[in-house]
């Protein structure tokens, strides 16, 4: 990771409340384009994915919001948050007693994030550097926060999600009616909507099914 990394996000966001976990605050980006062109000079890349850990993503409000209010039972098991972004639903799970939090993205910038998130928040989040899809199991609760927006990415990581999941471990995917979310092996346990920026999501509303992935 470059040492500037935390430089940057503190340059490039501001703390903010999350609509619907308002006891948590995150660095948060106002806008998507300043903070996308942004990140690309810093990284000296071009056509990168979209800085997802600088906003709070409707899937992992809604898991963060179900671990606080007790809907989602974390304390004293091991937990991953799966594609972390900020780190949100990693900082609610150590909140609420989880015995070990890691938090896994493949972008430096989040790893960084993530980091700050916690500290800011005075819990401890371990990072899962690099891609774990494929990893064996270590954890006792796995979060997904909105990772079915791709064909691609869907294809990746839900074998791996429910080899977990058929080995014990309880895994749950938060979706706001992504396109390529499976259409079998999912029990709904939950739902909440979302307050959203048309900037985002082209609407300002999204309901948000929290399901358990059957193995």
């Amino acid at each position: 990771m470059r040492p500037d990394a935390a430089g940057f996000i503190t340059a490039h966001t501001a703390l903010a409340r999350p609509a619907l976990v308002p006891e948590v605050e995150l660095y948060l980006a106002t806008e998507i384009t300043p903070i996308w062109q942004a990140s690309e000079e810093w990284l000296t890349e071009k056509n990168i994915e979209p800085p997802f850990w600088a906003f709070a993503w409707p899937g992992s409000q809604v898991l963060a919001r179900m671990i606080l209010d007790g809907g989602i039972d974390v304390a004293g098991r091991r937990v991953l948050d799966f594609a972390a972004g900020g780190g949100l639903a990693a900082i609610a799970a150590a909140r609420a007693g989880a015995a070990l939090v890691e938090a896994a993205e493949i972008d430096p910038l989040a790893i960084a994030a993530i980091a700050l998130n916690a500290a800011h928040n005075g819990v401890a989040v371990r990072a899962a550097v690099g891609d774990v899809v494929g990893a064996a199991r270590r954890w006792d609760t796995v979060l997904a926060g909105d990772v079915c927006y791709e064909a691609p990415m869907t294809g990746h990581i839900m074998p791996w999600l429910r080899r977990l999941a058929a080995e014990g471990a309880e895994v749950l995917l938060a979706d706001p009616g992504r396109a390529y979310l499976p259409k079998q092996g999912l029990r709904e346990i939950g739902r909440h909507t979302v307050p959203v920026t048309r900037e985002l999501e082209d609407r300002e509303t999204r309901t948000v099914t929290i399901f358990r992935v059957e193995a």
